[in-house]
C-alpha cells in the first residue's frame, strides 16, 4: 500500500469507534447546511454553537509564498494584542466543528486562527463523504511545507496585531500530530496542547521524523490529551512517548482518559465523550495559562 493511502493511526482510530443509534444526530441535509463534514459519519444533533458575540470573525486569506492560504479566525473585538493560538484541524478540513473551536478560544481572550494547510491540492475536504478519500491529500502534506504554512500564519497574526510573544497551538487528530512536529520546530511557541495526535507515523518520505523521533528536539512544553479506548493510537505508545520526552528531560504532561474512545473531544460526532471532553478542555487551558498563552 502506497503512504498516499495508508491507514495513518488516527484515521484508524477514527474509523473504528463503536457504532452509534441514529438518535439524536442531523440528517445529512441538515449536517451539510450547519456547515460539518460527512466524512466523519453522522452529526451529533446537540454538537456545541458558539456565537460571535464580542468578536470579530471571519474568513482570511493568509500570504505563502505566491499563495494564498485560506483561514478562519476569531479574536475578541477591539483587543488589538491578543495572545495567538494556532487551531490545527483534523483530517476534515476547515469545518464548522474547527471553526467553533476558534471562537471558544477567542472568548477566552485568544486571537485564534485555523489555516486551511491543505489548500494546495484543490479539494475541499469539508465536502468529501468518504474518509479514505481524503487520504490521498492529507497523507501528501509534506511536513517542511505544514511547518512553513504554520510559520505564515504567526507571521500574518502578528501584522494583525496579535501578540507573537505569546503564542500557542492545539490540535486534535492529525493536527495534534501538528502539535507535536510543530513544537520540534517554532522557537517562538509558548505552549502546545494535543489532542490524540499520532505518536509513531508510518513510512513516508514527506514525514521525515514522528512525534516519537522528535522527542529530543521539543522546545516548547506540550500537554498530550489521550483516549484509552482509542483503537488507533495504543496507550503502549504514548507512554513510549512521554518516556523519550522525560529520558531526553522535555517539557510535557499527559493525561489519558480510560474509556474514551479517539475523537473524545469533537462533539459533533458520535465518538464525543462529555466528561473526557470538557475536563481536556479545561486541561487545556490551564496549560496555556501555565506556560503564558492565555492569562
Amino acid at each position: 500500500m502506497s503512504f498516499e493511502i495508508t491507514m495513518t493511526s488516527d484515521v484508524v482510530g477514527l474509523t473504528i469507534v463503536a457504532p452509534v443509534s441514529r438518535r439524536g444526530f442531523m440528517s445529512a441535509t441538515a449536517a451539510v447546511a450547519a456547515g460539518y463534514t460527512l466524512a466523519a459519519g453522522p452529526v451529533r444533533a446537540e454538537a456545541i454553537a458558539t456565537d460571535t458575540e464580542g468578536l470579530q470573525a471571519g474568513d482570511a486569506k493568509i500570504k505563502v509564498g505566491s499563495e494564498e492560504m485560506p483561514a478562519y479566525f476569531a479574536r475578541p473585538a477591539g483587543n488589538t494584542k491578543a495572545p495567538v493560538i494556532i487551531v490545527a484541524m483534523e483530517v476534515f478540513g476547515l469545518h464548522e466543528y474547527i471553526k467553533d473551536v476558534t471562537r471558544r478560544l477567542a472568548k477566552l481572550g485568544a486571537f485564534a486562527i485555523a489555516p486551511d494547510y491543505y489548500f494546495r491540492k484543490g479539494v475541499d475536504l469539508t465536502k468529501v463523504t468518504d474518509v479514505k478519500d481524503l487520504l490521498p491529500v492529507v497523507n501528501s502534506k509534506p511536513d517542511a511545507e505544514l511547518l512553513s504554512d504554520l510559520d505564515a500564519v504567526v507571521a500574518w497574526a502578528g501584522a494583525q496585531g496579535g501578540d507573537t510573544a505569546k503564542f500557542g497551538i492545539i490540535g486534535f487528530c492529525r493536527g495534534g500530530r501538528t502539535v507535536w512536529e510543530y513544537a520540534a520546530h517554532g522557537g517562538a511557541l509558548k505552549a502546545g496542547v494535543a489532542f490524540y495526535g499520532t505518536v509513531v507515523d508510518p513510512a513516508n518520505p514527506l514525514w521525515p521524523k514522528s512525534p516519537m523521533q522528535l522527542a529530543g528536539e521539543m522546545k516548547a512544553p506540550v500537554l498530550g490529551l489521550y483516549g484509552g479506548a482509542d483503537t488507533g493510537i495504543p496507550v503502549a505508545q504514548v507512554e513510549q512517548l512521554k518516556a523519550a520526552l522525560e529520558q531526553n528531560k522535555k517539557t510535557a504532561e499527559f493525561k489519558i482518559y480510560p474509556d474514551a474512545p479517539h475523537g473524545f473531544h469533537a462533539d459533533y460526532r458520535g465518538s464525543y465523550r462529555k466528561d473526557a471532553a470538557e475536563d481536556a478542555w479545561k486541561q487545556a487551558q490551564a496549560w496555556f495559562r501555565k506556560y503564558g498563552v492565555l492569562s
